[in-house]
Order: structure tokens, then C-alpha cells, then sequence
């Protein structure tokens, strides 16, 4: 039996890509990208050289089980539902309690659907290499990605540069986890080269996560440590339903791997991005030579410079005067925002709710 294991995380919700990104498909069911596949099955399709492919777990929305299904065609006893969103550590826990069900001797990597990896040679190369070092040791290894700028939109891995460990090469033990910085601290941690952005992939051995568990939030492991027999029967369901009635919200980040003191870094280049804003897929979308990016539709734009466009298929859009705009139409929703304005779309999104309930959501 091969004891490589994915778990793929499913449950967001990507507002910060509406008016695209819909409650009823959210961005990870989306060609945001306009490669041919969804984001989705681009991380499934990664995955399958790591693993094999029915060793691949996804976790995600009930509602949105179907979905996955039609996007990558997998058995249904693989896809795991959520009653209700509670972040990612309850997330986990059902995954990984799953696959011990099948499993005891599982290696686990851990991956959200919605990332996007450019050099994917490399990190397949990266995740055999930790696949190793987790199936011989008491470890937690998160990919650290090094940072080409000040970014403050993401979170931060501190490796300890003076504990590399030997026979694998840029792996590192974990000094410390740091938050969205400012952009002051941000040129300091670039400037430092200890610190690497945190992409929130994870490797280890189930014996080590659910020790982990154990410690670190043993509310949550203990609600679905009494109910493991009932995972992979017709009882999971009504149990799992339970369990997160009863589970706390709260991040896998927050509620072990900055606490546990068995956390290493794989330090890494591998062309990555988590795709949270319009302006980070500007990033990884051909420009013309004004700098305008197009994501889909036929723009007619005149005076125009830095913008990012999608428009819906059937329509046209003749746009002119706007720099540095995000311009998206999607059929019943248009928005038009400034880039650097575009953390505050969550807020309008909320206000959209509030006047409307969850008509355009």
C-alpha cells in the first residue's frame, strides 16, 4: 500500500474575487486564470504525480459536493462534506481522521484548492522530498516560499538558518510564525533572508498531526476521536454534522503550528501566488503595453493604463480614461474599483447583502 496521502482544502468562499467569485461557486470551481481548467483541477492534477490519484481527499462545502465531482471526477466516499465553514483545523481533523479509517501508517500532504504553483516540476520535487523526511520523523513541515518583494498580504515562516537539516536540502527548523506585517516590517524581513512567506501547505505523518492535535486543541480531536468509527460509514454524516456543532472555528496556523515545537521549513522557489485579490492574478495575466490586463471578454480601451478587465462573453465594454482600475462585469454585477482600493471589496460585498440579502452573493 502506498502511504502518500492529499488532502485538499475546498471550503472558501473567495470573496475578494467577486462579483466572479459566487457563493454557489466560489473561485477554486473557476478558470480565473483562462488556462482550460479550474482552479481545482489544476491542484488536483499537480497533485497526481505525488500521490495516487485515489489517495486524494477533498474537503469542502457540502453544498458544493457535486461540484467537485463534476470538475474532477473522483470517488464520492473521497469528497468530504462540511455542514458549515470552521476554518481550517476542523477541516483537517475530519481529513485526516478519514484517512486513518483507511490508513495508520498515512503520509499527509495538505494543500488549498486555490493556489497557483508556476514551477510544478520543482514542487512536486519539493513534496517527494518532504514526503520522506515526514515518514521517518516526529515532524510538522509547511512549504516557506521566498519572498521576491515587501509583500504585506501575507503571513510569515522565520527559519532558524543555523539548523539545517542534514540530507535535505533547504530544510529548516522553525524559529517563529509572524502575521501580515507592515510594509516597513515587510522590507525588513526581506532584507533579513530568515523569513518566507507562509503558503499554507503541509506535510507529515498522521501519527504526528493527530499528536498534535492531541496537545494542542484536544477539544477538537477528542469530538472526533469518540466518533471515528462512523467515518466512511452511512453514519458519517449525521456525525460529522454533530462534531461541528460542536468544534470552535479556528485555523490550523494558529491552533498547532505556532504552538508545536517540532515545526520545520522547506524553503522554496516555485513561482507561487494564493490568488487572494484581483491584483495578484494582474500578476499572472498577460499585459498589453499599456500595462492593461485582460482576463476575458473584448475590451475597446482608449487612455487607459494598469487596469485588469473581465468582461462576460457576448458583451463588450469601451472603456476610456481609467488607470489603475479592476473592471469586472459579470453579467448581473458590475464592478468598478480602484486596484489600491480593492481590500474593501469584502465591505461592499457586505453592503451588497445587506440591501439585497444573498441575491447578487
Amino acid at each position: 500500500m502506498d502511504n502518500r496521502y492529499v488532502i485538499i482544502m475546498a471550503g472558501g468562499v473567495g470573496s475578494r474575487f467577486w462579483p466572479l467569485s459566487r457563493i454557489e461557486k466560489p473561485k477554486q470551481f473557476l478558470d480565473i486564470l483562462g488556462t482550460g481548467e479550474t482552479l481545482i483541477q489544476q491542484t488536483f492534477n499537480r497533485f497526481k504525480s505525488t500521490c495516487p490519484e485515489e489517495n486524494i481527499f477533498v474537503v469542502t462545502n457540502a453544498d458544493h459536493k457535486e461540484l467537485v465531482l463534476e470538475q474532477l471526477g473522483i470517488d464520492p466516499s473521497r469528497v468530504l462534506g462540511e455542514p458549515f465553514r470552521r476554518n481550517t483545523a476542523p477541516c483537517l481533523a475530519y481529513g485526516t481522521f478519514r484517512i486513518l479509517k483507511e490508513n495508520p501508517d498515512a503520509i499527509i500532504a495538505v494543500t488549498p484548492a486555490d493556489h497557483h504553483i508556476v514551477k510544478e516540476d520543482k514542487f512536486c520535487e519539493d513534496i517527494q522530498n518532504c514526503f520522506e523526511f515526514a515518514k521517518e520523523n516526529d515532524a510538522l513541515v509547511t512549504l516557506g516560499i521566498k519572498p521576491d518583494r515587501p509583500e504585506t498580504g501575507y503571513g510569515y515562516i522565520q527559519a532558524d538558518q543555523k539548523k539545517p537539516v542534514k540530507g535535505y536540502g533547504n530544510l529548516l527548523k522553525v524559529k517563529t510564525f509572524t502575521e501580515k506585517p507592515d510594509i516597513d516590517l515587510a522590507k525588513v524581513f526581506l532584507e533579513s533572508g530568515d523569513f518566507f512567506w507562509n503558503a499554507g501547505i503541509f506535510i507529515w505523518n498522521i501519527k504526528s498531526i493527530l499528536s498534535a492535535f492531541e496537545k494542542h486543541l484536544p477539544d477538537t480531536y477528542s469530538v472526533f476521536d469518540e466518533g471515528k468509527d462512523f467515518l466512511g460509514t452511512k453514519q458519517e454524516k449525521s456525525f460529522i454534522l454533530k462534531t461541528y456543532t460542536e468544534c470552535r472555528s479556528i485555523s490550523i496556523d494558529y491552533g498547532i503550528m505556532e504552538k508545536a515545537d517540532n515545526v520545520y521549513v522547506k524553503c522554496t522557489d516555485i513561482g507561487w501566488s494564493d490568488l487572494g485579490t484581483w491584483g495578484s492574478l494582474y500578476e499572472h495575466t498577460a499585459i498589453d503595453k499599456n500595462g492593461n490586463a485582460l482576463v476575458r471578454g473584448d475590451v475597446f480601451s482608449y487612455d487607459a493604463k494598469g487596469n485588469i478587465f473581465n468582461i462576460s462573453p457576448g458583451k463588450i465594454a469601451v472603456l476610456q480614461g481609467l488607470e489603475d482600475y479592476i473592471v469586472i462585469d459579470s453579467d448581473d454585477v458590475l464592478l468598478v474599483v480602484k486596484k489600491e482600493e480593492e481590500q474593501n471589496i469584502k465591505q461592499y460585498l457586505e453592503d451588497v447583502k445587506k440591501s439585497t440579502k444573498e441575491k447578487f452573493l
